[in-house]
């Protein structure tokens, strides 16, 4: 099920299930995992994407494995706000994987993910060739940490 709102996804997570976090890019898709708690955000893996019947698969694999509630894409949106081919890939992505998966779906605007992902890896004195291996999963985990961070301020609201 894709979920129009973080306030719709938070009511369709089922309790006490991690979530996933996607950070989507034409070469590779990165993965990270939250604690049942929806905490914290770790950084999982970088899948090499092939077509999507493979990519899907290896996903499913690491759900299953994981005990996955939930699943976050990073929405690569334009800096004025707007969607663009990226953010429609995106969203056809999600589209194919809603067939395939019986999770809530949400997405969450990745806009400066991957240019914190990289300051954060810059900072821990992280070698060039290192940065380019983890990347991509660690901006999967600043876009889950984002959604995980909004989750908790919504649970925080209800109390």
């Amino acid at each position: 099920m894709i979920c129009d709102t973080i306030e719709d996804f938070a009511a369709a997570l089922p309790s006490m299930r991690a979530l996933a976090g996607l950070d989507l890019g034409t070469k590779t898709i990165g993965v990270a995992v939250s604690d049942p708690f929806l905490s914290v955000s770790t950084p999982l893996e970088t899948i090499k994407r092939s077509k999507f019947t493979a990519d899907a698969a290896a996903l499913q694999k690491i759900l299953t494995h994981r005990t996955i509630g939930g699943i976050v894409l990073g929405l690569p949106m334009n800096m004025d706000g707007t969607e663009g081919p990226r953010a429609q890939s995106t969203r056809a992505f999600a589209r194919n994987l809603d067939r395939l998966v019986d999770l809530p779906i949400a997405f969450w605007d990745e806009r400066l993910s991957t240019v914190a992902a990289e300051r954060a890896l810059l900072e821990a004195d992280t070698s060039r060739k290192r940065r380019s291996e983890v990347i991509d999963h660690v901006a999967a985990g600043y876009i889950l940490q984002g959604v995980l961070d909004r989750l908790g301020h919504l649970k925080g609201a209800t109390a």
